[in-house]
């Protein structure tokens, strides 16, 4: 069976353009998930995935980067699929398409060290870009007195039905004195957003 995965890090994010790629390639079936790839262990969808994957089925992707965050991450998954016997295709790199070197004992296993090794070093080696781009950019903004922090979603105000109703059920569960591990977990948002909600509220106070 050939079963694609597409992932965004954020829920503002489109998976639009990822499922047509896998849809055009013959994906059977689409995993979608919009989950940060810090931690293996948040990506439910991905797990749910890795649970329905047999021997001899094809797991299709975008790119190296919805396996991990680091090179350390995308080999040792990488690793363990080819462990599971299933193969696997990179569709922005052809040359990582496990199912072309069969027949060729070795050469697989050769092709994918050497472009593994180049290419995780290059998403973690971007992704350290983009982090000090955007540490930069934020004390250039601060120095200038435009830095302003991130949009806030999660508000009473909030135009959306549905962060204003997050926003009062935190409030509530506060009240109650519940652990801020517990609110994040039952609302499903992040810790951050939970204290921020809660340092406003006290401000408020």
């Amino acid at each position: 069976m050939i079963i694609g995965y597409a992932r965004v890090s954020s829920k503002s994010q489109n998976l639009a353009r990822q499922i047509k790629e896998l849809q055009d390639f013959g994906c059977e079936k689409i995993f979608q998930e919009k989950q940060s790839g810090k931690n293996f262990l948040e990506r439910t969808i991905y797990k749910e995935l890795r649970s329905k994957l047999r021997f001899g089925d094809v797991l299709v992707v975008h790119d190296l980067s919805r396996f991990g965050r680091n090179k350390e991450e995308i080999r040792n998954e990488w690793q363990a699929l080819i462990e599971e016997e299933i193969d696997i295709v990179v569709l922005n790199m052809p040359i990582l398409d496990t199912r072309k070197y069969k027949d060729l004992a070795g050469v697989g296993q050769l092709v994918s060290d050497l472009v593994l090794t180049l290419l995780s070093w290059m998403v973690e080696e971007e992704r350290e870009r983009i982090r000090t781009a955007q540490r930069e950019g934020i004390e250039i903004a601060k120095k200038e007195g435009k830095f302003k922090g991130r949009a806030l979603i999660y508000r009473p105000d909030s135009k959306n039905p549905e962060y204003r109703r997050i926003y009062h059920l935190v409030i509530r569960m506060l009240q109650e004195k519940k652990p801020i591990l517990q609110i994040a977990n039952e609302v499903g948002i992040s810790r951050n957003t939970v204290y921020r909600i809660k340092k406003d509220t006290n401000k408020e106070e």
